[in-house]
């Protein structure tokens, strides 16, 4: 199975233009013989905390927004599932939300980022409680969100649910950022016996410069996909794991 992660700078707020390129990248991802393409963190509305916190009924959405409609349809046309990070909805507040659309377009879960950052996300975000699980192909996937891959307990959960990939929607910046990437990620690869997942912006994102260099691990830790880090870029990884078709999660 191919496993793409989209490099992405998003448009501050512009959920129909971010999507309308997104689903353009889920176009692409097919056409290079992906099964699956993972987007960054929040990359629907861009890392814009406090405007989407102050605004949630405007930029927050569901599963089935019409909004997300492009986005749907481009999973259907294509036969490529696809792991949309935005803002989402919860009867207690706005949430950094992971929606998963299969290769028909149907959800098959969404995810809760769980570990909100006490300095920006906390105060504007409510934290998921659950992990997140799919099947697609017979091959069973766990999500994470950023900050949650610094809590090697997550991915642990993960392998000893039958995983064998983590699939992460981040957002890295210049600096300390890439090295902070490059400690956390092939250790829970390797640590866990897992294919592991980076999609990271790139450019302006929110009060950030981010780093790109998106990538793809193998369960040894070694990259086996990496982005630029001045660019988008779809970057596609073969793994070991089967190809799809879909089973809710």
């Amino acid at each position: 199975m191919i496993i793409a992660a989209a490099q992405f700078t998003a448009r501050p707020l512009d959920v129909t233009a971010n999507v309308a390129r997104m689903a353009a990248v889920v176009t692409e991802a097919g056409e290079r013989g992906a099964a699956l393409v993972v987007f960054p963190e929040l990359a629907v509305t861009g890392y814009e905390l406090a405007a989407v916190a102050a605004d949630p009924d405007r930029l927050a959405v569901d599963p089935d927004d019409p909004r997300l409609g492009p986005l749907r349809d481009a999973c259907r046309a294509a036969g490529v599932a696809a792991v949309v990070n935005c803002a989402g909805r919860l009867p207690a507040g706005p949430t950094i939300s992971s929606f998963v659309y299969g290769p028909d377009g149907a959800p098959l879960t969404r995810y809760e980022k769980q570990h909100v950052t006490a300095a920006e996300e906390a105060a504007g975000f409510v934290a998921g409680t659950r992990d997140g699980r799919f099947t697609l192909g017979g091959v069973a996937f766990g999500l994470a969100i950023c900050f949650d891959a610094h809590f090697p307990d997550l991915a642990a959960r993960a392998a000893a649910d039958g995983c064998s990939v983590l699939l992460a929607s981040s957002l890295y910046g210049r600096g300390g950022g890439a090295a902070e990437r490059m400690a956390v990620f092939p250790s829970l690869a390797r640590d866990n016996g897992l294919y592991v997942v980076l999609a990271n912006h790139v450019g302006p994102a929110g009060p950030y410069d981010a780093c790109g260099l998106s990538a793809v691990w193998g369960p040894d830790g070694e990259v086996l996909a990496e982005g630029p880090g001045d660019d988008t870029a779809l970057v596609p990884a073969r793994t070991g794991v089967r190809a799809p078709g879909a089973v809710a999660g």
